[in-house]
């Protein structure tokens, strides 16, 4: 099934729109469907004998406080981080000072106003992650490709052997289409099995659209296909695209949607979208699964991995784990189960289809240390993540190589325009232009002409597309010739094709740029990677730089099976990742000559007469910065309390997209993320000094908090003594 649901075979006989080339008979045969793998290989390249390292990361000393008043946080701001040493690849970094000053001196002591929270931390950078040696012998395939009577499956053999008999059960939620893929070791030895059958069709299919029907209440009348083939009923409403919902940009402001994206229902947001979709799309998939396996013991302990695009940050992700636990997703399985929703694992989508691609040896011909490049093409976005392979198959690691980007030019946007220029032609002619005429319209392209168009090629042909209305069927000038709208495909090609296809062009060239080794491979996956001008477009621009320019069989699945892979190996498969913004805290800093020199407004004394110079901004990590997995990012804080009610230390985290190290908050280019509180009450050292009477107030002992990184996901870690104690309440910020 390509990116628009077709079926997994059918006929050629599907095309029913036949372009007709200009002064000649008509075309009996549409440009047929992209083969099952198809790749561009140059000549053989010369592999350097010492791989290049991943991206430095830089090791900073500097101290910083940090303070809050009332239990709010103290709007201070953090310093940028001093240029460290850079270290490379096999380079061991000096040890880092992660020193604390100690806090309760007269110089910081706090006004007598409220409490106080102070901290001292060198900005935290994780050390570089050493890649391992090169091996000298090439990689044997990871594995085959099997099929089972009505299941699509393919045989898991990534390193370390999976807990028995537990399942793991990956959703690829789309914003066109959505794919459910599951394994266990109990099954098929670990293979991985895709959902194929779908409520409302005999037919199977590896996707089914994202799509919804409600009625005039807001209640859920049909979903997935039976939801898309719905013709107009009134009191109804089709909603479909809502993921978008949550792109970054949109969540900060809302004028950041995008005009042509249809409206929700009253009264409805796009959580409540989601969580409606993943709550049939999950009932459904138990049903399917229960049925193929005959038992359902599996699904209640089961590990479920939801992917989504590189591009979100670290709310869009907790809003959507949030959908999930929300649709039942994952659930308490039994009496002390306290850590089900551990269960919940979301990972980005070019790294699923990345764990998926690296074992398709035959295709790419990668060997360990060789890098590749993931451009997950799909319906609503585009994602680039580039990787290094480690080490041998048998014990398969990625490492992520730069900061992964995606943008929202997937194939969607080709329909968007498509309608468009469809209603700019016709703009004399609107009993054509209601909305279910362009519905149909936008129909027939996305699943005749979208991924067959051959770019240049078609310029001379004419696309043809029955009218729905039948009223006004003739205008020669515009192309209406008897009840059908005739496009050349130069049009198409300059109107629709080429400014997508443009952008997904640059995002490539830019991401390549990011890195200073070669590229080996460039694997392309997504519904949107079946284009065929597109994959010309890529190998035309391409070829001349990297090796292997190709796309699988299996493209428009590659990430809802990579996701089963990444679950069932209980392991990161990717073990390092690139961090692709920066995570600042604002904080209250001593003076110091430069903020004398260029921002003496921001200067006060404190309650001891020291000069402290407010909204400075301190850097937790920085863009760029390569980060383990799990890996966690300690700082060290000490808090003044007031009393034993004063035990809540907030603070604002932030982040930024740019490269440019900040000193000051006003020096713009930072996003408000979410307030970071911890509940200090549990701390032996709060509750001793809580319980002795101290009019003036106390310091609670230093205590750390962890910025835990993972695939997307920021999670926070109170330490105490070096050990766990709890975990920290992130508030995400509008």
């Amino acid at each position: 099934m390509g990116c628009c649901g077709e079926p997994i075979t059918k006929p050629d006989t599907q095309y029913n729109n036949r372009p007709q080339p200009v002064n000649a008979g008509i075309v009996q045969q549409q440009p047929g469907p992209h083969p099952g793998a198809q790749f561009y290989e140059k000549p053989t390249l010369l592999i350097p004998s010492v791989p290049s390292p991943p991206p430095p990361s830089f090791l900073p000393n500097n101290q910083s406080f940090i303070g809050a008043q009332g239990g709010q946080p103290w709007h201070g701001s953090p310093s940028p981080p001093p240029q460290g040493s850079i270290h490379h690849g096999m380079t061991s970094p000096a040890p880092m000072n992660v020193g604390m000053q100690m806090m309760p001196n007269a110089a910081f002591h706090p006004s007598g106003q409220g409490g106080s929270t102070l901290f001292s931390s060198p900005l935290l950078h994780p050390s570089p992650v050493h890649v391992p040696p090169r091996h000298a012998s090439t990689s044997p395939s990871l594995s085959g490709t099997m099929t089972l009577a009505g299941t699509s499956t393919t045989r898991n053999d990534f390193g370390g052997p999976p807990d028995e008999g537990r399942m793991s059960i990956s959703i690829d939620f789309g914003t066109t289409f959505s794919g459910v893929a599951y394994a266990s070791s109990r099954i098929a030895s670990g293979a991985i099995q895709q959902i194929l059958h779908w409520r409302g069709s005999a037919e199977t299919f590896r996707k089914v659209p994202t799509c919804l029907l409600y009625d005039e209440r807001g209640q859920v009348l049909a979903w997935g296909l039976e939801a898309k083939n719905a013709s107009p009923m009134p009191g109804t409403i089709r909603c479909e695209w809502f993921k978008l919902f949550l792109e970054p940009r949109v969540l900060r402001d809302e004028s950041a949607i995008d005009p042509r994206l249809p409206q929700l229902p009253l009264g409805k947001t796009a959580m409540n979208l989601i969580v409606d979709f993943l709550t049939c799309l999950w009932e459904w998939a138990k049903e399917e699964i229960t049925r193929e396996i005959g038992a359902v013991a599996d699904l209640n302990s089961a590990d479920v991995v939801v992917t989504c695009p590189a591009a979100w940050d670290a709310k869009g992700c907790d809003l959507m784990r949030a959908a999930a636990i929300e649709a039942g997703l994952v659930q308490s399985a039994r009496a002390g189960d306290i850590h089900w929703r551990d269960r919940l694992r979301i990972i980005t989508e070019p790294e699923a289809a990345a764990v998926h691609c690296a074992r398709l040896t035959d295709l790419h011909k990668l060997r360990p240390s060789q890098n590749f490049m993931i451009c997950d093409a799909g319906g609503g976005t585009v994602d680039l993540a580039c990787y290094k392979i480690i080490g041998q198959m048998a014990n398969f690691e990625m490492a992520e190589m730069c900061a992964r980007s995606g943008a929202n030019c997937g194939s969607l946007f080709l329909d968007l325009r498509f309608r468009e220029l469809v209603k700019t032609l016709l703009a004399d002619h609107p009993a054509h232009l209601d909305a279910a005429s362009l519905a149909y319209f936008m129909h027939s392209f996305s699943h005749t002409d979208k991924l067959a168009f051959r770019g240049e090629i078609d310029d001379d042909t004419y696309f043809h597309f029955t009218c729905f209305n039948v009223q006004d069927p003739h205008d020669p000038s515009v192309g209406l010739v008897n009840g059908e709208l005739a496009i050349p495909g130069n049009l198409i090609r300059r109107e629709v094709f080429d400014p997508v296809v443009n952008q997904v062009l640059e995002m490539i060239e830019e991401q390549s740029k990011k890195i200073e080794q070669s590229i080996d491979a460039l694997l392309l996956v997504g519904g949107f990677a079946g284009s065929e001008y597109l994959f010309k477009k890529v190998e035309d621009k391409f070829s001349g730089k990297i090796k292997v320019i190709a796309r699988p069989a299996d493209a428009d699945t590659a990430t809802v099976r990579g996701a089963a892979q990444y679950g069932l190996a209980r392991k990161a498969i990717v073990s390092t990742v690139i961090a692709p913004r920066s995570y600042i805290m604002k904080v209250k800093l001593p003076a110091e000559s430069e903020d004398w020199l260029r921002r003496p407004a921001y200067i006060k004394e404190n309650s001891a007469s020291v000069p402290i110079c407010e909204n400075r901004l301190q850097y937790l990590v920085m863009k760029g910065a390569i980060l383990r997995k799990g890996q966690r990012v300690k700082t060290k804080f000490c808090k003044f309390s007031q009393n034993g009610q004063d035990c809540n230390f907030v603070a604002v985290l932030y982040t930024s997209e740019s490269d440019k190290l900040m000193r000051y908050t006003d020096e713009g280019e930072t996003t408000e993320l979410c307030k970071w509180t911890v509940d200090l009450s549990t701390l032996p050292t709060f509750q001793q000094n809580a319980n002795i009477p101290q009019p003036n107030g106390f310091f609670t002992a230093e205590f750390e908090l962890g910025l835990e990184m993972d695939s997307v996901e920021v999670r926070g870690v109170l330490f105490y003594e070096g050990q766990e104690w709890s975990r920290v309440v992130f508030d995400f910020l509008n």
